[in-house]
């Protein structure tokens, strides 16, 4: 069983990395082989429309044609037999570069074809991880339009969320008096490690049943 977690957050210790590296816990605690990898370490851009997977007879065709720091890992994604991605929520959508990586994943398995038949080899356990420190339920629209359309073109998709969540150290050094610190750092003390629970024993129940 093999599992590839990506993590879309710059911090590689912040709430989604943290609550990502209990999904994986849970996943190796299920027996599977894991590799978790930093989107932001990798240079690469989000799909250009240049429609190379769709050329039948192609090269390319079924995958993405571009070449850079994210051509293994979708190489990897589609090899996987469970994938974890893990994002902080920005300006009502996940970071720029989980948001290319899905891009790219996403669009070269569909056709315009009448059946709209897809190309990936096998069909992929999905288990997605937003944080964000708006209220919970804030974005439950949000999380269900990627969990349908990632249920479609990859395979069984399920979330885990945390939210109000802890954001800074010290909450009196920036403008951000709209918050109340104190609860935010007892929230993350008592709920947070409930909610990377949660993670953990999605991780693990996915690596059971991919």
């Amino acid at each position: 069983m093999k599992v590839l977690a990506l993590n879309g957050s710059a911090r590689k210790n912040g709430n989604s990395a943290t609550m990502l590296k209990h999904a994986t816990k849970g996943a190796k605690k299920a027996g599977a082989e894991t590799k978790l990898i930093n989107l932001f370490d990798l240079n690469y851009k989000g799909c250009t429309g240049c429609v190379s997977c769709k050329l039948l007879g192609g090269r390319s065709f079924g995958r993405c044609a571009r070449r850079d720091g994210l051509t293994t890992v979708l190489t990897e994604a589609i090899e996987s037999d469970v994938l974890l991605l893990a994002s902080p929520i920005y300006f009502n959508d996940v970071t720029g570069m989980l948001r290319s990586f899905l891009e790219r994943f996403w669009f070269p398995a569909i056709t315009y074809t009448k059946e709209r038949k897809l190309l990936y080899p096998k069909r992929i356990k999905v288990g997605m991880i937003f944080t964000t420190n708006a209220p919970s339920e804030f974005y439950t629209d949000f999380y269900n339009g990627l969990v349908r359309t990632s249920s479609w073109i990859i395979g069984d998709t399920e979330y885990v969320t945390a939210a109000d969540t802890w954001q800074f150290d010290d909450y009196s050094k920036y403008a951000a008096d709209m918050f109340d610190a104190a609860a935010k750092k007892r929230r993350h003390e008592e709920v947070f490690p409930v909610e990377c629970r949660k993670a953990y024993e999605m991780g693990k129940r996915l690596a059971a049943t991919g």
